[in-house]
């Protein structure tokens, strides 16, 4: 499939829509309406239809067109997905079940990065915590997200395990969901930083246990946090 930036267009505005909430399910996507709207070919529309049916949003079916379908069909994983469903409404639920997902998840990787991770990934994570702490009075900007997210998708490949690091999509959505989305405190909690600099030096000395438990209370933190910022904000 040859992409255009109206193709792209497309697909990010009916994906956005889509998993807001804005295009509910059981809607219809009309094919010429969308032509006159987007002043675009039918085979453009058809081509963004096509992706959104990757990601499960919608069905296009002969006789009945286009139709939004539940959230349960849809990609859970696929970043994109990820990303329009935090624009909407149900982001704080959203983010609670991929924190919980992310404590299953990242534990059992710092174990196995600990016997496994090579000099190079140990470096990275060494250099991650460094750019961490280096950035730590705007904890909320880009700069200090880069980095966490360098340390994190580090650490799942780290772990040498194929499956586990395929979904570094989960711990990304995460941690800029809480950039994005104000659940991030302007200064990194110091006891977090602790945390990752004793991950990044048990993976370097082999000790799985050690990896593994600080990895877990920083997941725990990570979701204390955005509990204590969403009730912070409501008052």
């Amino acid at each position: 499939m040859t992409q255009t930036p109206l193709h792209d267009a497309i697909v990010e505005r009916w994906g956005a829509e889509i998993g807001s909430g804005r295009r509910a399910p059981g809607s219809r996507i009309v094919m010429e309406q969308a032509v006159a709207e987007f002043a675009a070919s039918r085979s453009a529309i058809r081509e963004a239809v096509r992706v959104l049916e990757s990601l499960g949003m919608v069905e296009s079916r002969q006789r009945v067109g286009i139709t939004v379908q539940l959230p349960e069909s849809w990609s859970p994983y696929d970043p994109r997905v990820l990303r329009w469903r935090l624009e909407g409404p149900d982001r704080l639920a959203l983010l609670q079940s991929l924190s919980e997902l992310r404590g299953a998840v990242e534990p059992v990787a710092a174990r196995l990065a600990a016997t496994r991770a090579t000099p190079e990934q140990c470096g990275a994570l060494a250099a991650a915590v460094i750019g961490m702490s280096s950035t730590a009075r705007a904890a909320n900007a880009e700069e200090y997200l880069a980095h966490d997210i360098d340390f994190h998708t580090v650490l799942l490949q780290a772990s040498g395990n194929v499956m586990l690091a395929s979904l570094g999509s989960i711990v990304v959505a995460v941690l800029e969901g809480r950039t994005h989305h104000s659940l991030m405190p302007a200064v990194a909690d110091a006891e977090a930083l602790r945390l990752h600099s004793e991950v990044a030096a048990a993976v370097q000395g082999r000790d799985e246990a050690a990896a593994e438990k600080a990895m877990r209370a920083i997941v725990a933190e990570s979701a204390d946090a955005m509990t204590e910022m969403r009730t912070a904000a409501q008052r």
